[in-house]
């Protein structure tokens, strides 16, 4: 069937009805369930396949809507809809999985599509039970109250009412005032919603543990990691790696720090001071979302055909919404419409560097699903989530040479900054996954309880942080900020396993930039076909929690670093 040609705001609003999707899903399992052979059994997938692209993106155009406007009564009552269906989806693809992975035939399937799907079906299976259905329906529930409260925030700044995002800019504002004064209003918003967040994350937390308690683990943590797709490695190996950074990469980010404060003056530095890189102000972008664009779509010509063409197609079919307004829930995102082989690029521009990030970041992301829309198998088409963050976060890197058209004069300003941001993400990376470890071990704690550890983990890995005047960061409560604490617990780890591997597409990439390029595309083209550790196998790229990986990364910065000073 020829994939439909829509733009964006052509695509229907189709909330499946409960019933229908039901009977629907009824058949195709029972057609499953008649086959006798592996033959039969592949026309029963396919058909599975088919419907599920559909439901799949019926729920992804939802759920962009809704983020688009948290305020519209339709998309708030769509939203609530897909999150009270997606568990009986997940019931069902339950029964199919089960089906497949005890079928007689299996072996002659494995042939057929790889023993790596099956894998994944058998860890699935681990993490699901008809009996936790309505626990997760609660859980959707949950998280989408928590992106209501912080994605509806009003904070009163200087004349005008705006939210988190439109915030971002003040915070990194040349004048100490507006900076404190920004980091003040912020501060007390959270403040003011912190019982009401607080509540939702532990309902959360004890949600979950009673989940996996009646799956039979022990406590989330294990649940929480076989739910993100990791076969090959464990929590003892990231608490291993975490000790790395804190011992390898802590040290040179606090250096860091210190530098830029001497340099900017500040004798009692504040945790937005740090917001800052040069006292004449961070890099900013030359132009509005409009000349981003247009700069974003010259860069990806000159990187290669495919990458070209792939930026066209985002732009033709209006795939990007990117600019802060009013009702839009915070934060910048890139999901997939299946149905329409189409990826699709939100965020909130503010004006900031982080504009021109989104282009690069999210666009990495963009592109590689872009790359993979042609493998027929849906489970192979995207890796697991740190495999995913290896594309954006390489991309930013390959974006380098062309800082030029996004920031003229600020280009080299830029591209410090952001290898100084890279590098003094992982510090804080760890601290929100060992934050949340803590917590899904210790799942009765009082809300107080969590601010603490939270901070004492902060004091470890990010001794620099201070908040005077800012009482609810100071005792520990700027992990309400992070959405992914929220929606995707163990989530965020992710993003540091990514950057030390995107560190290596950097330094590559500065040698020698045709092999570095063929290395991530490929890299990229391998879709999900096999687990994190495989893909980087796979693409000849060197596994960070091996000993000396991390070591040899931030070696080969440090030089570019002196580059830059010098």
């Amino acid at each position: 069937m020829k994939t439909p040609d829509l733009k964006f705001e052509q695509y229907p609003l189709i909330v499946p009805t409960q019933k229908r999707m039901e009977n629907k899903l009824e058949k195709l399992v029972q057609d499953l369930k008649e086959c006798g052979s592996a033959r039969t059994a592949v026309l029963a997938i396919k058909h599975w396949n088919k419907y599920m692209e559909e439901l799949s993106t019926q729920m992804s155009v939802v759920t962009v809507l809704y983020t688009l406007d948290t305020t519209n009564k339709a998309y708030k009552n769509a939203q609530a809809k897909i999150d009270e269906l997606s568990p009986i989806i997940s019931n069902y693809a339950n029964q199919f999985q089960k089906i497949l992975t005890k079928a007689k035939y299996r072996k002659d399937l494995e042939k057929q599509y790889g023993k790596y799907l099956f894998q994944m079906f058998d860890n699935s299976l681990k993490c699901f039970d008809p009996k936790i259905m309505p626990m997760l329906v609660e859980e959707n529930k949950l998280t989408s109250k928590y992106d209501e409260v912080v994605g509806g925030a009003q904070i009163d700044f200087r004349g005008e009412k705006l939210n988190l995002s439109q915030m971002g800019k003040f915070t990194c504002d040349k004048d100490p005032q507006t900076r404190k004064a920004a980091a003040i209003a912020v501060d007390k918003w959270f403040g003011d919603h912190e019982k009401e967040i607080g509540d939702i994350y532990d309902q959360l937390v004890k949600l979950r543990d009673g989940m996996a308690k009646k799956l039979g683990f022990k406590n989330f943590v294990e649940l929480g990691y076989l739910r993100l797709g990791r076969t090959d490695y464990n929590a003892n190996m990231v608490k291993k790696y975490r000790n790395r950074i804190t011992e390898n990469v802590v040290p040179v980010a606090q250096k860091l720090y210190k530098k830029q404060m001497k340099e900017l003056g500040i004798k009692n530095p504040q945790y937005y001071d740090y917001n800052l890189k040069f006292a004449d102000g961070n890099a900013v972008p030359a132009g509005d979302a409009k000349y981003l664009v247009n700069a974003a779509k010259n860069m990806y010509n000159k990187l290669s055909k495919e990458s070209g063409e792939y930026f066209k197609f985002m732009m033709d079919h209006h795939l990007l919404d990117l600019e802060a307004k009013k009702g839009k829930a915070p934060g910048g995102y890139c999901t997939y419409f299946p149905l329409y082989k189409a990826p699709f690029i939100f965020s909130n521009f503010n004006g900031t560097d982080g504009d021109v990030n989104v282009l690069t970041h999210e666009g990495g992301h963009a592109f590689q699903a872009y790359l993979c829309s042609g493998i027929k198998i849906p489970e192979y088409q995207n890796p697991t989530l740190e495999a995913c963050e290896i594309h954006s976060m390489s991309m930013e890197f390959f974006a380098w040479p062309y800082m030029n058209d996004f920031f003229k004069k600020d280009a080299d300003k830029y591209k410090y900054a952001h290898l100084c941001d890279a590098i003094e993400f992982l510090p804080y990376g760890i601290s929100i996954d060992e934050f949340q470890h803590w917590v899904y071990e210790n799942p009765n704690a009082t809300h107080e309880q969590r601010c603490k550890a939270f901070r004492d983990i902060e004091l470890k890995n990010l001794p620099h942080k201070k908040y005077d005047e800012l009482p609810t960061f100071n005792h520990g409560g700027w992990w309400m900020k992070q959405s992914h604490v929220f929606g995707s617990p163990f989530y965020y780890i992710d993003y540091t396993l990514a950057q030390v591997v995107a560190f290596q597409f950097l330094l590559e990439d500065r040698k020698n930039h045709d092999k570095a390029w063929k290395k991530y595309v490929k890299y990229s083209k391998l879709g999900g076909k096999l687990p994190f550790l495989g893909l980087l196998e796979k693409a000849h790229l060197r596994n960070p929690f091996e000993e000396g990986t991390v070591e040899k990364a931030m070696n080969g910065l440090k030089k570019v670093l002196k580059e830059f000073e010098d």
